[in-house]
């Protein structure tokens, strides 16, 4: 029964993946983009610790560590360059 619920979850998460790739593709702003890529990440995370959980090993949860550090970091300066059209300031008064 566990087995059919988690699997019932793997397929709901995919389903929603594909429906935030559509909007990552078509979407009508920027900032759409970036949230859809963010989510992007999230469900990519969950469908790893699904497969983990799944599987019944521990092995994936450094790529799970992994991939949230990067998404974090990569909607950090997707925003920042949104907002500043910068990612990194240069002080040229030195």
């Amino acid at each position: 029964m566990f087995s059919i619920i988690i699997q019932i979850a793997l397929i709901c998460i995919s389903l929603s993946m594909l429906g935030l790739v559509y909007r990552l593709i078509k979407g009508p702003s920027t900032p759409d983009r970036v949230v859809a890529l963010d989510a992007i990440g999230i469900n990519l995370i969950a469908l790893i610790a699904l497969l983990s959980i799944s599987l019944d090993t521990s092995a994936y949860l450094e790529a799970i560590l992994l991939l949230a550090i990067v998404s974090f970091i990569g909607t950090t300066a997707f925003s920042k360059f949104l907002e500043k059209e910068d990612i990194i300031e240069h002080d040229r008064n030195l």
